[in-house]
């Protein structure tokens, strides 16, 4: 446009404002220099370069809008300008370079990975760079996916007993309730916490305890929905079946404070830090297992028959040991350093055992909570909102303080190294 720019003849301009021509390019029939809608061709004309040349008619292969007003010209320029601005946009999006990567010597040691080599994220990344980290390949990346798809999926599954389920009104299924709704929360807070640990030391601990809460919470959730759906006959209304909720409840602040406490051991003491932690998550599975174990024992000695919730439940014990042996050992990549830093290492497979296992889990408590209502709803043993939902609540509130009180120093800490003197944010990141 600017080798021949528009101009207007008199009249006009003196007419109304003209508003959206169209152009129909080189050899249209009728107007001028190749045809403008409804006779627009007769108000236009191209400005010669000089003296002696022609009219210079540029060569359209496709239709041009054009606003025709008084000051048209700057407004045709101001919107040409904006256009090539839009037509940048996608280019510099793609231009967006993702975090730099760096090997297990280039980082500090509470970073570090057991035989993992390569593929660590800057130890103070911003918060951007963590979300774009997980669409770049790193020693984290299949972490996060393993668990942030996963929880879509029992999200799904979720809102389908919500459909066929009446959670409000219906007391014999919040256990169920709860126990959905913290194998959502799960490996969403995994996700989450593998995704911004980076940030700092401090927050990188941050994220942990807020994952290792979640898990106790689950822990929780299991031993409601084993509580009321799954407890042997011969234990219903037992003193083990009163109180066992209250005692999940105890064990979910045990977990939670002690895999919390193990965190300020792994730099020292990384085998007792490790040894703490399965610790801690131990004790409560063994305990919400424990109707489970009996049940499986008597059919073992012939006094039940196999059934399609119990064949979910062996399933779920096999995948959850398999997890509990990829999260001690650290195999393959102990066995190949460096070899398993993107694909295929412990925690990778680690997440996934324990997602089917879940799996396996749903699907026995939903066929023992469908199989065993009538018998369960005749013995007396209808769940109660204080040993389900107020459970949940009150766990909750308490994990939370538990959290609170170990990221409380952290917390100061982070603040008072960042209020000190001569010390830029970029140059505390370089650290």
């Amino acid at each position: 446009m600017s080798s021949g720019p528009l101009s207007l003849l008199p009249h006009c301009q003196r007419g109304a404002p003209l508003v959206f021509p169209v152009w129909r390019g080189i050899g249209a029939s009728g107007g001028v220099g190749g045809g403008w809608s409804e006779g627009w061709g007769r108000c236009l004309r191209w400005e010669t370069a000089g003296p002696g040349e022609g009219p210079r008619i540029p060569v359209f292969d496709y239709p041009v809008w054009l606003v025709l007003c008084r000051g048209g010209r700057a407004r045709l320029r101001e919107v040409c300008q904006r256009g090539r601005g839009a037509i940048r946009l996608p280019t510099d999006m793609l231009s967006i370079k993702l975090p730099q990567l760096f090997d297990i010597h280039q980082v500090p040691k509470v970073f570090q990975e057991d035989s993992i080599i390569s593929g660590y994220r800057h130890p103070r990344s911003s918060a951007l760079d963590c979300v774009l980290s997980s669409f770049q390949m790193n020693n984290e990346t299949i972490n996060i996916w393993t668990h942030f798809l996963p929880t879509w999926y029992f999200l799904w599954h979720f809102s389908v007993l919500c459909s066929n389920m009446n959670f409000l009104t219906d007391s014999y299924t919040w256990p169920l309730l709860v126990y959905m709704l913290l194998i959502c929360i799960y490996p969403f807070t995994s996700s989450c916490a593998h995704t911004f640990s980076t940030m700092s030391p401090e927050s990188r601990h941050i994220c942990y305890f807020f994952d290792y809460g979640a898990l106790s919470l689950y822990s929780l959730g299991c031993a409601i929905s084993y509580g009321y759906y799954v407890m042997p006959d011969c234990l219903v209304n037992s003193w083990l079946h009163r109180h066992f909720v209250l005692i999940a409840v105890g064990n979910t602040l045990f977990c939670t404070s002690l895999s919390c406490y193990s965190r300020f051991l792994e730099v020292q003491f990384p085998q007792r830090s490790k040894a703490l932690r399965t610790g801690a998550f131990v004790l409560p599975f063994i305990f919400d297992t424990v109707p489970l174990f009996y049940r499986i024992l008597l059919c073992c000695g012939g006094n039940c028959s196999p059934s399609e919730a119990l064949s979910s439940h062996c399933y779920h014990l096999l995948f959850a040991f398999l997890t509990c042996f990829l999260f001690t050992a650290h195999l393959p990549e102990r066995l190949a350093p460096g070899r398993f830093d993107y694909f295929g290492h412990s925690h990778q497979l680690f997440h996934i055992s324990a997602v089917v296992g879940t799996h396996f889990q749903m699907q026995g408590v939903l066929a023992d909570m469908a199989s065993r209502k009538a018998w369960l709803v005749d013995h007396g043993a209808v769940p109660s909102l204080l040993g389900t939902i107020g459970a949940l609540v009150v766990s909750l509130v308490l994990n939370l303080g538990i959290i609170g009180i170990f990221s409380a120093p952290l917390l100061w800490k982070s603040c008072h190294s960042s209020n000190q003197p001569h010390t830029s944010p970029c140059e505390r990141k370089e650290q």
